[in-house]
């Protein structure tokens, strides 16, 4: 497929082998001698479990992108983007086995007469247990499921300084989409660029909505940073933002710390993202992990790198997803395969047992 518009996908393309993660000095490292075990999915099923559907004017026709997966009424449930070469939409998928996949049509769709979501319109995330190894099930506020969307103003791939909403539901099919709640005009310089993934989070009556941003500038950074509600109506940037800073000019996360994924387990957080290296422009996905869900230092390890030349990822590895089923770690990931603009992007998952 060759989709041509300038984006963050078309500064992503390229690059040459993929280079040894070094991320730094991890003081968490030094006191635990193994501190990426409940972490580590090293094998990867190496196929796409869900690509671009190729029919004719289905909205995911060219590509599918950022998956999230969660358990609902006893099976599993994956959202995710479909690009028909306009814009984004959201689309849901049902499995039994977190393999094998059927599409269900679009869960959040596009509004022509809405300005902000008149070409495109992102589902990242819908509130759900926190604890990596839970089922996954979903988590209701005042009885209904809450989603985190964000949204591109201009047709085309990723075009134009996207901002950030949420989305209400009591049956996962019909959904009330409610104003955008953070803009990138309103955020320091990190974030000036454009608002991308929300990742809603719930940790006792405080919600926590990260989300990755871009500088202004035509080469930009991306990093990630929180923002604080009590009530899902109010929201304030956490002062410290960001939270995940881009790394040494020779790391994997030089350019990008994007795509959060926040869960917690044993008193732990952990938040995988993945890292855009600025010395070979490869993407791949890595963790950082802390005491609570502001502070977090990063692991000097991989979890899931691009492959070898002619796999299905030998560009990228990168937008984590993950669950638990029967004590494996699932970790879902969009792999892109090829070279701009004729690759292929879809998504694939990675294990913690070999398959």
């Amino acid at each position: 497929m060759a989709l041509k518009q300038v984006s963050r996908r078309g500064v992503l393309a390229g690059g040459a082998a993929a280079m040894s993660a070094t991320i730094g000095t991890c003081a968490f490292a030094r006191r635990h001698r193994d501190p990426a075990a409940w972490l580590r999915t090293p094998y990867k099923y190496n196929k796409l479990i869900l690509g671009g559907s190729g029919v004719a004017g289905a909205f995911d026709e060219k590509a599918v992108d950022c998956p999230f997966v969660f358990s609902h009424e006893g099976r599993f449930h994956l959202t995710y983007v479909g690009f028909d070469g306009t814009g984004y939409q959201t689309g849901i998928a049902v499995s039994d086995d977190l393999v094998h996949w059927e599409r269900q049509g679009i869960m959040l769709a596009r509004d022509p007469a809405d300005p902000v979501t008149r070409y495109n319109v992102a589902s990242a995330s819908i509130l759900r247990e926190t604890e990596l190894y839970s089922p996954g099930r979903l988590i209701r506020v005042r009885g209904e499921y809450v989603c985190a969307w964000h949204a591109y103003p201009s047709a085309g791939y990723e075009a134009g300084p996207a901002v950030i909403g949420l989305a209400f539901s009591r049956d996962l099919k019909t959904w009330r989409r409610e104003p955008p709640i953070l803009f990138p005009r309103d955020g320091a310089d990190w974030e000036r660029g454009g608002l991308y993934k929300p990742y809603l989070v719930k940790d006792g009556d405080t919600f926590y909505l990260y989300y990755n941003a871009k500088t202004a500038e035509k080469t930009w950074r991306e990093q990630t940073g929180v923002a604080i509600s009590q009530d899902l109506k109010t929201w304030r940037r956490h002062p410290g933002n960001p939270v995940l800073r881009n790394g040494a000019p020779d790391a994997p996360d030089s350019r990008f710390a994007s795509d959060p994924f926040v869960v917690t387990h044993r008193g732990q957080w952990a938040m995988f993202y993945f890292g855009l290296s600025a010395a070979d422009r490869k993407a791949r996905d890595l963790v950082a992990v802390g005491s609570d869900p502001l502070h977090f230092t990063k692991l000097d390890e991989v979890l899931v790198d691009a492959g070898p030349h002619g796999s299905i990822d030998d560009d990228y590895a990168h937008k984590p997803a993950l669950i638990s089923h029967r004590g494996d770690l699932y970790h879902f990931y969009c792999a892109v395969g090829g070279r701009y603009p004729d690759d292929v992007r879809g998504i694939s998952v990675a294990r913690s047992r070999p398959w």
